[in-house]
Protein backbone atom coordinates (compact mmCIF):
# COMPACT_ATOMS: atom_id res chain seq x y z
CA UNK A 1 0.00 0.00 0.00
CA UNK A 2 1.71 3.48 -1.11
CA UNK A 3 2.17 5.83 1.36
CA UNK A 4 0.04 9.45 2.01
CA UNK A 5 2.38 12.51 0.88
CA UNK A 6 1.78 15.03 4.09
CA UNK A 7 2.42 18.66 3.52
CA UNK A 8 3.72 20.58 6.74
CA UNK A 9 3.60 24.34 6.42
CA UNK A 10 6.07 25.45 8.77
CA UNK A 11 4.02 27.93 10.59
CA UNK A 12 5.31 31.17 12.50
CA UNK A 13 9.05 30.62 12.40
CA UNK A 14 8.99 32.79 15.50
CA UNK A 15 6.82 30.19 17.56
CA UNK A 16 6.84 26.67 18.46
CA UNK A 17 6.12 25.03 15.16
CA UNK A 18 9.30 24.23 13.22
CA UNK A 19 9.78 22.68 16.61
CA UNK A 20 7.23 20.14 17.27
CA UNK A 21 7.41 19.72 13.37
CA UNK A 22 10.88 18.12 13.88
CA UNK A 23 10.34 16.72 16.88
CA UNK A 24 7.36 14.63 15.71
CA UNK A 25 9.31 13.74 12.88
CA UNK A 26 12.54 12.74 14.38
CA UNK A 27 10.41 9.50 14.95
CA UNK A 28 11.18 6.93 12.38
CA UNK A 29 7.89 5.32 12.88
CA UNK A 30 6.37 8.37 11.39
CA UNK A 31 8.39 8.14 8.08
CA UNK A 32 6.79 4.55 7.74
CA UNK A 33 3.34 5.47 7.78
CA UNK A 34 3.33 8.84 5.39
CA UNK A 35 5.71 11.26 3.65
CA UNK A 36 6.41 14.12 4.81
CA UNK A 37 6.71 17.38 3.00
CA UNK A 38 7.63 20.38 5.03
CA UNK A 39 6.80 23.86 3.70
CA UNK A 40 9.10 26.56 4.63
CA UNK A 41 12.89 27.23 4.42
CA UNK A 42 15.94 24.94 5.33
CA UNK A 43 17.53 27.74 6.92
CA UNK A 44 14.78 28.20 9.39
CA UNK A 45 14.33 24.69 10.35
CA UNK A 46 18.32 24.32 11.07
CA UNK A 47 18.26 27.22 12.93
CA UNK A 48 15.39 25.34 15.10
CA UNK A 49 17.46 22.13 15.04
CA UNK A 50 19.88 23.68 17.20
CA UNK A 51 17.34 24.72 19.80
CA UNK A 52 16.54 20.98 20.43
CA UNK A 53 17.92 18.42 22.52
CA UNK A 54 19.62 15.78 19.77
CA UNK A 55 18.38 17.92 17.01
CA UNK A 56 21.83 17.88 15.70
CA UNK A 57 20.65 14.19 14.76
CA UNK A 58 17.18 14.93 12.71
CA UNK A 59 18.66 14.55 9.21
CA UNK A 60 16.24 16.46 6.58
CA UNK A 61 16.37 16.98 3.03
CA UNK A 62 15.75 19.76 0.14
CA UNK A 63 13.55 18.91 -2.90
CA UNK A 64 12.22 20.91 -5.24
CA UNK A 65 8.80 19.80 -5.96
CA UNK A 66 6.36 17.87 -3.86
CA UNK A 67 6.61 15.08 -6.82
CA UNK A 68 10.46 14.58 -6.04
CA UNK A 69 9.75 14.02 -2.03
CA UNK A 70 11.90 11.02 -1.05
CA UNK A 71 9.74 8.28 0.91
CA UNK A 72 11.32 7.37 4.17
CA UNK A 73 12.48 10.49 4.53
CA UNK A 74 11.94 13.96 5.91
CA UNK A 75 11.58 16.43 2.72
CA UNK A 76 11.98 20.12 2.89
CA UNK A 77 10.45 22.51 0.27
CA UNK A 78 12.11 25.45 0.23
CA UNK A 79 9.51 28.30 0.00
CA UNK A 80 11.77 31.19 0.04
CA UNK A 81 15.61 31.59 -0.80
CA UNK A 82 16.13 34.66 1.00
CA UNK A 83 17.49 34.54 4.72
CA UNK A 84 15.21 35.60 7.18
CA UNK A 85 15.35 37.71 10.68
CA UNK A 86 13.96 34.75 13.53
CA UNK A 87 12.68 36.56 16.60
CA UNK A 88 11.73 34.12 18.78
CA UNK A 89 8.54 34.77 20.92
CA UNK A 90 7.58 37.99 18.88
CA UNK A 91 4.87 38.61 16.06
CA UNK A 92 6.60 40.54 13.31
CA UNK A 93 6.05 41.23 9.55
CA UNK A 94 8.38 38.96 8.29
CA UNK A 95 7.54 36.06 10.22
CA UNK A 96 3.81 36.68 9.00
CA UNK A 97 4.96 36.65 5.38
CA UNK A 98 7.23 33.64 5.84
CA UNK A 99 4.28 31.83 7.07
CA UNK A 100 1.77 32.87 4.77
CA UNK A 101 4.30 32.32 1.63
CA UNK A 102 4.48 28.77 2.94
CA UNK A 103 0.76 28.08 3.50
CA UNK A 104 0.10 29.89 -0.40
CA UNK A 105 2.03 27.35 -2.15
CA UNK A 106 0.87 24.15 -0.24
CA UNK A 107 -2.41 25.21 -0.66
CA UNK A 108 -1.55 25.63 -4.46
CA UNK A 109 0.19 22.27 -4.09
CA UNK A 110 -2.77 20.29 -2.53
CA UNK A 111 -5.08 21.90 -4.45
CA UNK A 112 -3.26 20.27 -7.58
CA UNK A 113 -3.57 17.00 -5.75
CA UNK A 114 0.51 16.99 -5.55
CA UNK A 115 -0.20 16.26 -1.86
CA UNK A 116 -2.65 14.12 -0.34
CA UNK A 117 -3.29 16.24 2.89
CA UNK A 118 -2.34 19.33 4.50
CA UNK A 119 -1.13 19.96 8.44
CA UNK A 120 -0.93 23.41 9.27
CA UNK A 121 1.93 24.71 12.11
CA UNK A 122 0.21 27.58 14.08
CA UNK A 123 0.32 30.73 12.67
CA UNK A 124 0.05 34.04 14.50
CA UNK A 125 -2.95 36.30 13.96
CA UNK A 126 -0.93 39.64 14.61
CA UNK A 127 1.88 38.76 12.75
CA UNK A 128 -0.54 37.65 9.34
CA UNK A 129 -1.96 40.69 10.19
CA UNK A 130 1.18 42.70 9.51
CA UNK A 131 1.82 40.61 6.67
CA UNK A 132 -1.72 42.04 5.05
CA UNK A 133 -2.84 38.27 5.51
CA UNK A 134 -6.57 38.94 3.86
CA UNK A 135 -8.51 36.63 6.13
CA UNK A 136 -9.22 35.71 10.01
CA UNK A 137 -6.79 32.51 10.03
CA UNK A 138 -6.09 29.40 7.87
CA UNK A 139 -9.70 27.72 7.94
CA UNK A 140 -11.51 30.96 5.69
CA UNK A 141 -8.16 31.00 3.91
CA UNK A 142 -8.11 27.62 3.07
CA UNK A 143 -11.73 27.67 2.48
CA UNK A 144 -11.85 30.31 -0.19
CA UNK A 145 -8.79 28.59 -1.57
CA UNK A 146 -10.93 25.59 -2.16
CA UNK A 147 -14.22 27.81 -4.01
CA UNK A 148 -16.47 26.86 -1.01
CA UNK A 149 -18.63 29.15 0.26
CA UNK A 150 -18.10 27.83 3.96
CA UNK A 151 -17.00 25.03 5.38
CA UNK A 152 -16.81 22.97 8.98
CA UNK A 153 -14.51 23.95 11.75
CA UNK A 154 -14.15 20.62 13.77
CA UNK A 155 -12.23 19.94 16.91
CA UNK A 156 -10.96 16.21 17.60
CA UNK A 157 -9.89 13.91 19.99
CA UNK A 158 -10.16 10.39 19.04
CA UNK A 159 -14.10 10.05 20.09
CA UNK A 160 -14.96 13.57 20.77
CA UNK A 161 -16.16 15.43 17.58
CA UNK A 162 -16.76 19.32 18.01
CA UNK A 163 -18.26 21.37 15.00
CA UNK A 164 -18.91 25.13 15.41
CA UNK A 165 -21.50 27.31 13.73
CA UNK A 166 -19.63 30.89 13.98
CA UNK A 167 -16.27 30.65 15.16
CA UNK A 168 -13.84 33.71 14.13
CA UNK A 169 -16.01 36.31 14.75
CA UNK A 170 -16.44 39.02 17.90
CA UNK A 171 -19.35 37.51 20.30
CA UNK A 172 -21.31 40.25 19.21
CA UNK A 173 -22.15 39.16 16.08
CA UNK A 174 -22.69 35.65 17.08
CA UNK A 175 -26.60 35.95 17.20
CA UNK A 176 -26.98 37.26 13.59
CA UNK A 177 -24.83 34.18 12.39
CA UNK A 178 -26.75 31.87 13.74
CA UNK A 179 -29.52 31.65 10.96
CA UNK A 180 -31.98 28.58 9.72
CA UNK A 181 -29.60 28.06 6.69
CA UNK A 182 -26.15 28.46 8.72
CA UNK A 183 -27.13 26.09 11.10
CA UNK A 184 -29.01 23.96 8.34
CA UNK A 185 -25.83 23.54 5.91
CA UNK A 186 -23.48 22.97 9.42
CA UNK A 187 -25.35 19.77 10.58
CA UNK A 188 -25.33 18.61 6.84
CA UNK A 189 -21.71 19.13 6.29
CA UNK A 190 -20.92 17.03 9.95
CA UNK A 191 -23.41 14.24 8.55
CA UNK A 192 -21.49 13.95 5.72
CA UNK A 193 -17.99 14.63 7.19
CA UNK A 194 -18.63 11.67 9.76
CA UNK A 195 -19.83 9.24 6.94
CA UNK A 196 -17.33 9.93 4.71
CA UNK A 197 -13.84 11.09 6.32
CA UNK A 198 -14.52 9.18 9.82
CA UNK A 199 -16.67 6.15 8.73
CA UNK A 200 -19.43 6.14 10.55
CA UNK A 201 -22.53 4.52 8.88
CA UNK A 202 -25.42 6.13 10.68
CA UNK A 203 -23.97 9.38 12.66
CA UNK A 204 -25.69 10.67 15.85
CA UNK A 205 -25.53 14.42 15.96
CA UNK A 206 -25.98 16.65 18.93
CA UNK A 207 -26.48 20.19 18.40
CA UNK A 208 -26.59 22.78 21.14
CA UNK A 209 -28.76 25.73 21.85
CA UNK A 210 -27.27 29.14 21.91
CA UNK A 211 -28.57 30.49 24.85
CA UNK A 212 -28.42 29.75 28.69
CA UNK A 213 -30.55 26.37 29.48
CA UNK A 214 -30.77 26.27 25.91
CA UNK A 215 -33.36 29.43 26.12
CA UNK A 216 -35.58 28.11 28.95
CA UNK A 217 -38.93 28.16 26.75
CA UNK A 218 -38.39 31.49 25.02
CA UNK A 219 -37.52 33.20 28.75
CA UNK A 220 -33.97 34.09 27.83
CA UNK A 221 -34.07 34.08 24.01
CA UNK A 222 -35.85 32.78 20.50
CA UNK A 223 -32.94 31.57 19.02
CA UNK A 224 -33.87 27.79 20.21
CA UNK A 225 -37.49 28.23 19.01
CA UNK A 226 -37.14 30.43 15.88
CA UNK A 227 -34.29 28.92 14.69
CA UNK A 228 -32.42 25.79 15.99
CA UNK A 229 -35.25 23.60 16.71
CA UNK A 230 -37.39 23.89 13.53
CA UNK A 231 -34.03 23.07 11.22
CA UNK A 232 -33.31 20.27 13.65
CA UNK A 233 -37.05 18.48 13.16
CA UNK A 234 -36.63 19.45 9.33
CA UNK A 235 -33.43 17.27 9.38
CA UNK A 236 -35.05 14.40 11.58
CA UNK A 237 -38.39 14.27 9.09
CA UNK A 238 -35.30 13.83 6.64
CA UNK A 239 -33.73 11.03 7.91
CA UNK A 240 -30.81 12.33 9.82
CA UNK A 241 -30.01 11.16 13.38
CA UNK A 242 -29.88 14.68 15.08
CA UNK A 243 -30.94 15.76 18.32
CA UNK A 244 -31.43 19.05 20.46
CA UNK A 245 -30.91 21.31 21.24
CA UNK A 246 -29.15 21.05 24.56
CA UNK A 247 -28.08 23.81 26.94
CA UNK A 248 -24.02 23.16 27.17
CA UNK A 249 -23.30 23.29 30.41
CA UNK A 250 -25.48 20.35 31.16
CA UNK A 251 -25.11 18.63 28.52
CA UNK A 252 -21.13 18.61 28.62
CA UNK A 253 -21.31 18.26 32.53
CA UNK A 254 -23.52 14.89 33.08
CA UNK A 255 -21.17 13.45 29.99
CA UNK A 256 -24.23 13.30 28.13
CA UNK A 257 -22.06 14.34 25.59
CA UNK A 258 -20.17 10.46 25.10
CA UNK A 259 -23.38 9.30 23.07
CA UNK A 260 -22.74 11.55 20.31
CA UNK A 261 -20.43 10.81 17.59
CA UNK A 262 -20.51 14.61 16.73
CA UNK A 263 -21.66 18.22 18.62
CA UNK A 264 -22.32 20.97 17.13
CA UNK A 265 -21.86 24.28 19.29
CA UNK A 266 -23.01 27.49 17.93
CA UNK A 267 -20.41 29.67 18.67
CA UNK A 268 -16.21 29.39 19.17
CA UNK A 269 -15.78 29.30 23.12
CA UNK A 270 -19.43 27.34 23.45
CA UNK A 271 -17.71 24.28 22.00
CA UNK A 272 -14.03 24.51 22.35
CA UNK A 273 -13.95 25.64 26.02
CA UNK A 274 -15.43 22.17 27.01
CA UNK A 275 -13.53 20.55 23.93
CA UNK A 276 -9.60 21.95 25.14
CA UNK A 277 -10.58 21.48 28.99
CA UNK A 278 -11.20 17.74 28.10
CA UNK A 279 -8.27 17.33 25.26
CA UNK A 280 -5.80 19.80 25.43
CA UNK A 281 -2.38 18.92 23.96
CA UNK A 282 -3.80 16.27 22.58
CA UNK A 283 -7.10 17.82 20.00
CA UNK A 284 -6.58 18.68 16.30
CA UNK A 285 -8.52 21.23 14.21
CA UNK A 286 -10.07 20.07 11.10
CA UNK A 287 -11.31 21.81 8.32
CA UNK A 288 -14.61 19.63 7.43
CA UNK A 289 -16.98 20.33 4.28
CA UNK A 290 -13.44 20.63 1.99
CA UNK A 291 -12.45 18.89 -1.21
CA UNK A 292 -8.96 18.24 0.35
CA UNK A 293 -7.98 17.49 3.62
CA UNK A 294 -6.51 19.82 5.84
CA UNK A 295 -5.34 18.90 10.15
CA UNK A 296 -3.24 21.34 12.39
CA UNK A 297 -2.68 21.28 15.83
CA UNK A 298 -5.50 22.60 18.90
CA UNK A 299 -2.66 24.98 19.96
CA UNK A 300 -1.26 28.18 18.76
CA UNK A 301 2.63 29.60 18.39
CA UNK A 302 2.91 29.87 22.03
CA UNK A 303 5.78 32.69 21.76
CA UNK A 304 6.07 32.22 25.66
CA UNK A 305 7.95 29.22 25.20
CA UNK A 306 9.56 29.43 21.80
CA UNK A 307 13.33 28.01 21.24
CA UNK A 308 13.21 27.22 24.83
CA UNK A 309 12.52 22.70 23.70
CA UNK A 310 9.93 23.12 25.95
CA UNK A 311 6.67 22.37 23.52
CA UNK A 312 4.60 19.24 23.66
CA UNK A 313 4.23 17.59 20.27
CA UNK A 314 1.05 15.44 21.51
CA UNK A 315 -2.00 17.74 19.36
CA UNK A 316 0.48 17.97 16.23
CA UNK A 317 1.31 14.05 16.25
CA UNK A 318 -2.36 13.87 16.35
CA UNK A 319 -2.73 16.29 13.65
CA UNK A 320 -0.35 14.20 11.56
CA UNK A 321 -2.26 10.88 12.12
CA UNK A 322 -5.39 12.18 11.46
CA UNK A 323 -5.05 13.34 8.35
CA UNK A 324 -3.30 10.52 7.43
CA UNK A 325 -6.73 8.15 9.08
CA UNK A 326 -9.10 10.60 6.77
CA UNK A 327 -6.99 10.06 3.45
CA UNK A 328 -7.51 6.67 4.29
CA UNK A 329 -11.32 7.13 4.88
CA UNK A 330 -12.36 8.93 1.83
CA UNK A 331 -9.80 6.16 -0.47
CA UNK A 332 -12.28 3.61 1.44
CA UNK A 333 -15.59 5.16 1.07
CA UNK A 334 -15.02 6.29 -2.95
CA UNK A 335 -13.93 3.07 -3.81
CA UNK A 336 -17.16 1.39 -2.14
CA UNK A 337 -19.15 4.55 -3.60
CA UNK A 338 -17.75 3.77 -7.00
CA UNK A 339 -18.79 -0.07 -6.77
CA UNK A 340 -22.17 0.66 -5.57
CA UNK A 341 -22.92 2.94 -8.64
CA UNK A 342 -21.18 0.75 -10.33
CA UNK A 343 -23.39 -2.36 -8.99
CA UNK A 344 -26.35 -0.04 -9.78
CA UNK A 345 -25.65 0.79 -13.15
CA UNK A 346 -25.44 -2.78 -14.64
CA UNK A 347 -28.22 -3.98 -12.71
CA UNK A 348 -29.94 -1.22 -14.57
CA UNK A 349 -28.65 -2.19 -17.94
CA UNK A 350 -29.83 -5.93 -17.73
CA UNK A 351 -32.59 -6.59 -19.17
CA UNK A 352 -35.84 -9.00 -18.00
CA UNK A 353 -34.72 -12.42 -19.70
CA UNK A 354 -31.42 -11.63 -20.03
CA UNK A 355 -28.29 -13.58 -18.05
CA UNK A 356 -27.58 -12.03 -15.22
Amino acid sequence: MSKFKIGITIGDINGIGPEVILKVLSDERILNIATPVIYGSSKVLSYHKNTIEGGSKIRFQTCNSAEQAGHGKINVLNCWNDSVNISLGKATEESGKSAYTALDKAVNDLKEGKIDALVTAPINKKAMNLAQFPHAGHTEFITEADDKKESLMLMVNEGLRVGLVSHHIPLKDVPAAITKNNVRNKIKAFHTTLKKDFGIQKPLIAVLGLNPHAGDDGVLGQEEIEVINPVVTELKKKGMMVMGPFPADGFFGSDQYKRYDGILAMYHDQGLVAFKSMSFGAGVNYTAGLSFVRTSPDHGTAYAIAGQDKADIGSFRQALFLAKDICANRKEYDEDHSNTVEHVKIKEEVQPGEDK
